[in-house]
């Protein structure tokens, strides 16, 4: 590429400018990605690959504006701005934007964002002395899970390893694909009301995905390990514990009419870390719990993605632990939600350095326990509530709405990449002032 960057003259294109210009100050961030992405097996021969910082820069401009590796193919070729910002002067595909995006792992993101938020505190952008700190949920990239959904889907997968193995390897076993009749079986289900058909329905599912359950074992035992059927081997040895969960669970909760707990249910056979959230009496969600922490910028300090559902109450220390740990020294003030509040964390705040306190709901606590004056308390409440508006910008902008990223190490690196593309945005906006 020529030394010329050449931005349109729009407020985006400014906007990228100022990013490439803040992502020059750190070229560290360069050694960081290069573990995750250069390893023993790379060689050295073939096609010329992209630079470690065309990838970086190319995951950033997706996540800033919500693309889909698609799309973000496309702008890369058509967009002049992008292709400066990017560094990639030729075709590239969505195939190999996201082998090489997808390698960077969440814990690099985590250490290129404490970067950024270096420099802007050298800026004055951001110093971290009053923060505030709420939760969120994030989906997995899954359907509305349900028993009879979950027994499709697994019917459907196991007679797809079963087609490969005859067709690509040319076993003799014999099988029955009964697909379409589970089909048939998952619709008349959804639509029956009837306490009596349904039971019924459900055991002719359960038979036949148990059937190709056996059929796909035994093909399991014949096929040859080999370079060739490597991959197949791991996936079904994945597959096969999930299906017999889901059956497990489907003959417990439909026939048996026993409970199962939310954190031993499968909801997922794509995504099987998915968890079931429960936030009050809100709409039951299926992905993961997210903990954040904004200043007074709107900047993201720090992230943290929960697995299972811990309560709010149980993560007050961890998170301004984790602030103290980014800055060197904890926020003078902090705001929490009213799911945070208790006397324990309180005095754990306290304790740990905070000198004002404020929980959204008091739950039993004195004002002046927790702040110095019932003005500041206000104050801090009414600040509290702009963190809304950041999980609102990160959901509709930036793609906290949903993760299309597959596996649990997946997830971790979208949230992240999406919170440094989110903060750079937010930097370059504050340093460049109003618009003209």
């Amino acid at each position: 590429m020529t030394i010329w960057e050449g931005y349109a003259n729009h407020s985006f294109g400014r906007e990228l400018q100022a990013i490439s210009q803040r992502l020059q100050r750190h070229p560290r961030i360069h050694q960081w990605a290069a573990f995750d992405l250069i390893d023993e097996n790379t060689k050295d021969t073939g096609r010329k690959g992209m630079t470690v910082d065309s990838i970086i820069r190319a995951a950033i401009i997706k996540q800033a504006m919500n693309l889909s590796y698609e799309r973000l193919a496309f702008e890369i070729e058509d967009s002049q701005s992008v292709r400066a910002f990017t560094r990639i002067d030729r075709r590239v595909s969505a195939a190999a934007l996201q082998a090489v995006i997808s390698r960077i792992k969440a814990t690099t993101w985590e250490k290129i964002n404490r970067a950024l938020l270096g420099s802007a505190q050298q800026d004055g952008l951001e110093l971290g002395r009053q923060t505030r700190t709420d939760a969120t949920v994030m989906e997995t990239n899954i359907h509305e899970p349900s028993d009879s959904t979950l027994l499709e889907d697994a019917q459907r997968t196991m007679v797809r390893f079963l087609r490969w193995g005859r067709e690509e390897m040319g076993l003799d076993l014999a099988w029955v694909n009964h697909g379409r009749i589970c089909r048939k079986l998952v619709r008349q289900i959804q639509g029956s009301s009837r306490k009596v058909s349904k039971p019924k329905n459900y055991k002719r599912l359960l038979e036949y995905v148990r059937f190709t359950r056996c059929c796909l074992s035994s093909m399991q035992t014949q096929m040859v390990r080999q370079p060739k059927t490597r991959t197949w081997h791991q996936e079904v040895e994945a597959l096969l514990p999930l299906v017999d969960g889901v059956t497990e669970q489907t003959q417990k909760r439909v026939l048996e009419g026993q409970s199962v707990p939310a954190s031993e249910k499968i909801v997922s056979l794509f995504e099987p870390h998915t968890d079931i959230i429960v936030k009050g009496k809100r709409k039951v969600q299926f992905g993961h719990k997210l903990n954040l922490t904004t200043g007074t910028s709107g900047l993201v300090i720090d992230l943290v993605v929960h697995q299972g559902n811990p309560p709010d109450s149980s993560t007050v220390k961890t998170m301004i632990e984790r602030q103290t740990q980014v800055y060197g020294i904890p926020p003078r003030q902090i705001s929490f939600d009213g799911g945070y509040a208790s006397k324990a964390n309180l005095e754990e705040a306290k304790a740990l350095g905070v000198k004002d306190v404020a929980f959204h709901k008091r739950r039993g606590l004195k004002v002046s326990a927790m702040t110095k004056s019932e003005w500041v308390y206000r104050k801090l409440i009414n600040f509290r509530a702009g963190i809304e508006g950041n999980i609102s910008a990160l959901k509709r902008r930036y793609g906290w709405y949903r993760c299309s990223w597959k596996g649990w190490e997946g997830f971790q690196s979208y949230a992240w990449a999406s919170v440094v593309a989110y903060n750079l945005i937010t930097m370059a906006r504050m340093s460049m002032g109003p618009a003209p």
